[in-house]
């Protein structure tokens, strides 16, 4: 079920690329990080660069090796991501949902809603501006 807010810069969620894109572009559904914060001018957007598990060849200095420090839904028990942010998109509410974890005792869903650490958010940042062409930012 999509989300119905924004969920906190920090944030992995999960976004279906599947409808209305075309490759080059993603075109299938992948696990994101919430980089942007709520924007009032942007009612039902949100910022995020999509995770792999895929190692890049080469490595470039827009990917990330983040090493998620918490739990994730079944099916993706590989920790260990990479942040692919020449990538970067916003996409509509429509799109995201949290990722569900399991349900509880009284059957309610529980879903995954910790938040990456500054240092983590501060490198995807790096890798951000670097894979839109203004790495001489970070200098």
């Amino acid at each position: 079920m999509p989300i119905q807010y924004h969920p906190k810069r920090g944030t992995i969620v999960y976004a279906n690329f599947d409808q209305g894109f075309k490759e080059p572009e993603m075109v299938k559904k992948r696990l994101c990080v919430v980089v942007s914060p709520p924007i009032d001018q942007r009612v039902r957007l949100l910022t995020v660069v999509p995770l792999s598990t895929t190692v890049p060849d080469p490595e470039m200095p827009y990917h990330y090796r983040l090493d998620i420090p918490f739990q994730l839904p079944k099916g993706w028990r590989n920790n260990s991501l990479w942040v692919k942010a020449d990538m970067i998109c916003a996409i509509g509410f429509h799109r995201v949902d949290l990722l569900r974890l399991d349900k509880n005792r009284a059957g309610k869903r529980v879903y995954q809603t910790n938040t990456l650490s500054k240092a983590h958010m501060q490198a995807i940042s790096n890798c951000i501006l670097s894979g839109i062409g203004l790495s001489s930012l970070t200098k």
